[in-house]
């Protein structure tokens, strides 16, 4: 039996490929049909899926939960309810066919192509209502999805699938727009994303697959964890906030990504933050508690623990052999600092929350910051205050490109309670290695194209300039017809001419250099000293050959103290800290083509 396994495997990775060969070739010639679709059209699409949705919003959600073991069943239905009515009434005004934009004051004419057929990949945490918001926003682009399901879930996505399959095939949707994989592997899902016929891919999941999808060689929306701090401010109305915080991370038991994973609280507030937390279904642990929690919860690859992921904080506790109260909604860990010797300062996925104490707000923009930079970058936090001044300051120094005020993180990044636009995929930027920061919607899935008219005549080499043509004040408007006579010699000599203008000549290389001395010895450093980063590069001796699995910030640092570098490739899992501190010092050597 067992010399039979890989054979079964391998036989069920030909047959996911094999299937996402087959859907993708289908979606390409649905893509052709639906790209010529009408305005009329697609908004009858959209109308028919976004209804079969929300009539089928409780039956999926009872699927999901019962299928992967997640989560909440009555927020699941809230969330399927958000993609199928917050979402789609969201989209439903938008222009996605033909002319779309007229810019009249430089006369451009902007019109919206289809970006052509969609790879969305799925993930376990947040089935049906991602599966619902993804197919919503491909058709409303007048793109083709085909959906490639966790496979921890593919029963409750196919279902999702099959309703509004359905329900688009009825108001004429193109057989073949919507398609979805039903025999799933990470060699299926790989394929789909490569394939000739997929122009981009939506991916929702891990760092592994937003990597795969980012090396997949095509545009791609990539969307991994977060790690959100929510950041309880003195003057924040303290029941309100704790309020908050209770209800984001206890919302579906805390599986979107966007929830909240820790606390951080003035010290001058933070024993009325702790009775709040208490009364309102709050857990503190002990230092021996922790310790059990952070074994049962986190894996040695420093991941959330599957078993325990969208489970009860009593489910929980239990698992990790500690008593709580049977009311207990979320278990809070006070720890001392954040990275690999604090388990529970990671994304966590479930109600349990890391606790700081911070002496200010000074203080706790750096300990968010220390919190996003594990795991979080780009994504979203909170803060919690009534201090306009001290809001504005984490607006802008944060690393995070959702910052929630006075609300969940969880509800307000999707924009359930603020007016972010409503998305189930959450762009993080640079910060996170993605490519938008922007809360994904129909436009991300369009490309523009332009009609330009001029506005001002193009000049030869040794021709005298002709008047420009103000079209916008009733004068000929070039490119709708008018012709413009052509000026005589005389005329072209009455022109006025511009001032002559002194030629700036730029700054001479010896100014230029005592400048950057200057500059240089203000900030302390020496000009002609070489870069400190090449130097540790330089001294650092040749790395082993075998690349590690993890790295965090501490292992860069040991590194940089013992002069040595550490060796990485593709499948490396890579702290945001520890890549950026890495990479400033010159600490990595790759394993792969790269070297």
């Amino acid at each position: 039996m067992a010399a039979e396994q890989p054979k079964v495997e391998l036989d069920r990775d030909l047959a996911s490929i094999t299937e996402a060969r087959q859907l993708a070739r289908r979606a390409k010639q649905a893509q052709a049909i639906l790209a010529e679709c009408s305005q009329e059209q697609i908004d009858a699409f959209t109308d028919a899926l976004a209804a079969a949705a929300a009539a089928h919003a409780e039956p999926v959600a009872r699927l999901a939960v019962e299928e992967t073991g997640y989560g909440v069943v009555a927020d699941k239905i809230q969330k399927n309810l958000f993609s199928a009515q917050r979402v789609y009434q969201f989209i439903k005004p938008m222009r996605t066919v033909g002319i779309v934009n007229r810019i009249e004051s430089t006369k451009v004419i902007e019109i919206a192509e289809p970006f052509g057929v969609v790879a969305a990949v799925v993930p376990s945490t947040n089935p049906t209502s991602t599966a619902i918001y993804k197919i919503l926003i491909s058709i409303k682009a007048r793109c083709a999805i085909v959906l490639s399901p966790h496979p921890a879930a593919v029963k409750c996505i196919t279902r999702t699938a099959e309703v509004m399959a359905d329900a688009g095939h009825k108001a004429g949707l193109p057989d073949g727009a919507i398609s979805w994989m039903t025999t799933v592997t990470l060699e299926g899902t790989q394929e789909l994303m490569k394939h000739r016929d997929i122009a981009v891919i939506l991916a929702t999941g891990g760092m592994g697959l937003v990597r795969a999808a980012y090396s997949a060689g095509k545009p791609a929306y990539g969307v991994g964890p977060g790690n959100a701090p929510a950041y309880v401010e003195r003057t924040a109305d303290l029941k309100k906030a704790v309020h908050d915080v209770v209800t984001g991370k206890t919302f579906d038991n805390g599986v979107l990504c966007s929830a909240e994973n820790a606390v951080v609280v003035d010290e001058a507030i933070a024993e009325d933050v702790r009775r709040a937390f208490i009364a309102d279904g709050g857990h503190f642990l002990s230092p021996d508690e922790i310790e059990k929690v952070g074994k049962a919860l986190v894996t040695p690859q420093r991941l959330p623990n599957p078993a325990l992921v969208g489970k009860a904080a009593t489910f929980i506790a239990s698992k990790a052999g500690i008593t709580v109260p049977a009311e207990t909604r979320v278990l809070l860990a006070p720890l001392a600092g954040v990275g690999r010797d604090y388990p529970l300062s990671i994304e966590k996925l479930c109600p349990v929350l890391a606790f700081y104490v911070v002496k200010d707000w000074r203080e706790g923009c750096e300990r968010c910051k220390q919190i996003l930079r594990y795991g979080g970058m780009g994504h979203t936090m909170s803060i919690h205050s009534r201090d306009d001044r001290i809001i504005l300051e984490f607006g802008l120094k944060k690393p995070a490109f959702r910052i929630c005020v006075n609300t969940p993180t969880t509800h307000g990044s999707i924009g359930l309670t603020t007016g972010l636009e409503p998305a189930m995929t959450l762009g993080c930027g640079g910060y996170g290695g993605n490519i938008t920061s922007d809360n994904i919607s129909p436009r991300h899935l369009l490309n523009i194209k332009r009609l330009a008219y001029e506005v001002r005549p193009a000049v030869r080499r040794g021709e005298q300039p002709r008047a420009e043509v103000d079209w916008r004040s009733g004068g000929p408007e070039p490119g709708r017809g008018a012709t413009e006579a052509p000026m005589s010699a005389s005329q072209l000599s009455d022109l006025p001419r511009p001032p002559d203008r002194p030629v700036d000549r730029g700054i001479s290389a010896e100014a230029l250099s005592k400048r950057i001395d200057e500059f240089l010895a203000v900030r302390g450093f020496s000009s002609g000293s070489p870069r400190k980063a090449a130097i540790t590069a330089a001294a650092m001796p040749a790395a082993p050959s075998k690349p590690v699995d993890f790295v965090c910030e501490e292992d860069v640092r040991e590194a940089i103290k013992t002069g040595r570098r550490i060796v990485i490739d593709d499948r490396t899992i890579l702290t945001p800290a520890a890549r950026d501190l890495g990479e400033s010092k010159g600490v990595f050597s790759f394993a792969d083509w790269r070297a």
